[in-house]
């Protein structure tokens, strides 16, 4: 049974898919949810805080997602096509996880703003962690890339420490990956992100799975 916080998340988030953010009324959503409208103050300080809430539930269940996928895939390539293949889909089914990819806010949608400086922090520990700031597009893609590189690394060279230069070149891969997803998410590729993914991150055939794109090995000051 979802707890009040959830329920209160929920139907937020029903009433966002029938009207836009600012049609959207605080007394409606506690409504819908069955409690009282003190409660939903009570967990997240004023609608802005319930917006900064939405998409901080969006990017956490993002991110287990994302770690989900690693896990069941191994290799140096399907985990980063599954990952990009999610992304499109995912991002194309969710308006909120899309924006929050790619920084573009339409009207409809409620826009993440910051806490007024000297507020006092929020009762429910999940709302000042939803307060505490929400990652932007680009901390979105180092997180994408560090978590894909962390299971390439573990799943692939069996506990070995790779080359520095091994190392740099796949966090590259894992990067392009990542970044060819947002691409399609923006304009969708006719044959699907899975090719694009393949054709540029797949690792040739050489020793110990070095992954090198176009015969370059980028370092961690070229990125």
């Amino acid at each position: 049974m979802p707890t009040a916080r959830e329920s209160l998340l929920n139907a937020a988030l029903a009433a966002l898919a029938r009207s836009p953010w600012s049609a959207v009324r605080m007394v409606d959503v506690a409504a819908a949810a069955g409690l009282s409208r003190q409660t939903l103050y009570n967990e997240f300080g004023s609608k802005d805080g319930l917006a900064r809430a939405l998409v901080r539930r969006e990017a956490d269940a993002y991110l287990q997602g994302l770690d989900r996928l690693l896990g069941e895939r191994s290799g140096p390539v399907d985990p980063l096509v599954a990952v990009a293949e999610w992304t499109v889909g995912e991002a194309g089914a969710k308006p909120l996880l899309r924006a929050l990819l790619t920084g573009c806010w339409g009207e409809r949608l409620p826009t993440p703003k910051p806490v007024r400086r000297g507020s006092p922090p929020a009762g429910a520990p999940a709302q000042r962690r939803a307060d505490a700031g929400l990652p932007a597009p680009a901390e979105v893609v180092e997180l994408v890339r560090d978590r894909s590189l962390a299971a390439l690394e573990q799943g692939g060279r069996g506990g070995d420490h790779p080359r520095a230069e091994d190392a740099a070149a796949l966090a590259h891969r894992c990067e392009l990956a990542v970044r060819l997803a947002l691409s399609c998410v923006l304009a969708p590729a006719g044959g699907g992100v899975g090719p694009l993914v393949r054709n540029v991150v797949g690792a040739p055939s050489g020793g110990r799975g070095s992954a090198r794109v176009s015969g370059l090995s980028p370092t961690v000051a070229d990125r």
